[in-house]
């Protein structure tokens, strides 16, 4: 696996502020906390970013953008710019509501699917070519529900079914950085049956 195939950035969706802190929605920030926790990195603001940002002893690269989910690209792609981080080598972790909660997917590419912070990356990059961690939190069932549903706090089990899926992330996270994503999504898929079968 080539160097350009790479993790440099790895980046979480959600809002700040304390009133977001618990929502669905966050649950990229939740990921991101978790592997700073995990790496010993401490996360400052940086205004130039627009985010928090904190580097770890390898060089990686740890981003929670403070724009609100609507312009995260903003924060994404000042921090890819300045750094000379090709959109390859960022990993993005948000929320998705099309995966039940503690279901997660790892993929390349692939369109937003109606997720703004998606978009908004997809936009200021320019291409939809980077990594993705998808964190089920499950659909509300009916679309007039979506906003209160990812705005919400979720009760403790699906917390604990989300910090799970985050947990096996980490737990492959070293396969995710050397590129080799067909092998951790193995991996993954593989803790997902389990689960499935124990449920």
């Amino acid at each position: 696996m080539s160097d350009d195939a790479t993790v440099q950035l790895v980046v979480g969706l959600g809002n700040p502020g304390p009133g977001h802190a618990h929502d669905r929605h966050n649950a990229g920030f939740w990921f991101v906390d978790a592997l700073a926790a995990k790496l010993a990195v401490t996360l400052r603001e940086e205004a130039r970013f627009k985010g928090e940002l904190g580097r770890a002893t390898s060089g990686l690269r740890l981003l929670k953008p403070l724009t609100f989910m609507n312009l995260s690209g903003e924060a994404v792609a000042a921090c890819a710019h300045y750094f000379r981080i090709a959109p390859a080598q960022v990993l993005v972790v948000h929320d998705e509501l099309d995966l039940p909660a503690g279901t997660v997917r790892l993929k390349r590419g692939g369109g937003h699917g109606g997720h703004n912070g998606l978009r908004s990356i997809d936009s200021q990059l320019g291409t939809n070519d980077y990594l993705r961690v998808r964190l089920g939190i499950g659909h509300p069932g009916h679309a007039a529900e979506v906003t209160a549903h990812v705005l919400g706090k979720p009760p403790a089990s699906e917390r604990e079914a989300i910090e799970g899926a985050i947990d096996a992330v980490l737990g492959v996270f070293d396969t995710i950085l050397r590129g080799q994503v067909d092998r951790a999504m193995n991996s993954l898929n593989r803790r997902a049956a389990k689960h499935k079968d124990t449920t």
